[in-house]
């Protein structure tokens, strides 16, 4: 029995890199704001995270290196909107590791959104 492996471009993996990370800082963002909060709802937010998070790390199955940071950044994300949601002496603390974590994907976003749109001008 073989194993069928699919090649991935390099346009389709930035892509949905960029929009995982966009959907993680959407998250984070719901910590921090109300209207974050009322203007997505979400189970939609978590679908989408949830399939892109999928597709991400099923293109990245072929390097275990990448897939492995992809799943460890996307878990500590995680752990820091779970801890902020959580009332107690913890919460100021992962506030502020989760905004100095936000800045991080931002700057990992646009850096992707850039790199796509020069993939698609080429």
């Amino acid at each position: 029995m073989s194993a069928q492996v699919t090649v991935y471009s390099h346009v389709d993996i930035t892509d949905t890199l960029a929009r995982l990370y966009l959907f993680l800082a959407q998250s984070m963002d719901r910590c921090i704001s109300e209207d974050a909060r009322i203007s997505y709802p979400e189970a939609e937010l978590q679908a989408h995270l949830e399939a892109t998070r999928a597709a991400a790390l099923d293109m990245l199955s072929g390097n275990p290196v990448v897939k492995g940071k992809v799943e460890q950044e996307y878990r500590r994300v995680r752990a820091l909107v779970q801890a902020c949601h959580i009332d107690g002496p913890g919460r100021l603390a992962a506030l502020n590791e989760l905004k100095a974590e936000r800045a991080v994907l931002q700057h990992k976003t646009m850096a992707l959104s850039d790199l796509l749109a020069v993939f698609r001008a080429a």
